[in-house]
């Protein structure tokens, strides 16, 4: 049993739209040109209002933040969650809202769906933003530890959620941040064992897109933390040079979360970006 945490934070009403047959749950806050966040592995649409991140961004701008697959109140939609099934599902969301142009932010496995989804709609986006995401596929070494996961999940998910959230920021952080850290840990513990399965099968299957980058007819955004235990920074510096409109934000002190462990830099760099992307000339 994971303890009570004093962290409360306050997540606006929710909506469900059905896709590929499945409910999927969104939130929609703010107003004007449209950002759409898209959360990583084992967090839910929460994510994004815990220390009012979305709401900061729904000052100037209408949010919509979406549930992944198996995550959160979202339903699963098969034994494998691939990368371009789980973009088909943020279209649908879109579609139903009515809406076709809009900047999509994808942390980490949110950004490989956000890299599938700019591959097969680009038409729809006015720009693009990797949070502690990459755009290279799993190494053979990776997917061993994908594999290796997937056991211990079917045995022990609380030992495996647990491990993997406090990897997640860096060394220094976690004690400060330890009410963030419970907080997620919950959210972790409610993520369903065939939505973390599902997700694990298909992000060791899914292919590279580097092409997608180089070849972005969008601006990209790249946020890196000089302390990520999950995505190396170095990587990350040499898929921002990739892009035509590429940007580079490198956090130090900073793990796997920035918008929890550097949240003013992110947000002032991430409003910045929104404003470049809204006053972009349609290719």
């Amino acid at each position: 049993m994971l303890a009570q945490t004093k962290f409360k934070p306050q997540v606006p009403e929710t909506k469900f739209v059905t896709s590929r047959g499945a409910k999927i749950r969104y939130a929609d806050i703010g107003k004007g040109r449209v950002i759409v966040l898209v959360h990583g592995f084992l967090e839910s649409l929460e994510v994004w209002f815990g220390n009012g991140f979305a709401q900061e961004l729904s000052k100037n701008y209408r949010v919509i933040a979406i549930d992944l697959p198996g995550h959160g109140k979202s339903e699963c939609i098969g034994y494998v969650h691939r990368m371009e099934r789980m973009a088909s599902v943020v279209k649908d969301v879109m579609d139903s809202l009515g809406l076709r142009r809009y900047m999509l932010l994808g942390h980490s496995m949110g950004g490989y769906v956000a890299l599938a989804f700019a591959e097969k709609f680009k038409d729809h986006l006015t720009g693009l933003c990797l949070f502690h995401s990459t755009s290279l596929a799993d190494t053979e070494a990776k997917k061993t530890d994908r594999e290796r996961a997937i056991r211990i999940v079917k045995k022990s998910p609380l030992k495996y959620t647990n491990a993997l959230i406090v990897n997640l920021f860096a060394v220094a952080n976690v004690r400060y941040l330890r009410e963030e850290i419970l907080w997620l840990k919950r959210m972790a513990a409610k993520t369903k064992i065939q939505g973390i399965v599902s997700c694990l099968e298909g992000m060791k299957i899914r292919k590279s897109r580097e092409h997608v980058l180089r070849y972005a007819a969008f601006p990209v955004l790249i946020i890196a933390g000089q302390r990520d235990n999950v995505i190396p920074h170095d990587t990350l510096v040499k898929q921002a040079e990739l892009p035509e409109d590429g940007r580079f934000l490198s956090l130090e002190k900073t793990g796997h979360m920035g918008f929890i462990e550097a949240k003013a830099k992110t947000l002032q760099k991430l409003s910045g970006f929104a404003n470049h992307c809204f006053r972009q000339k349609r290719k």
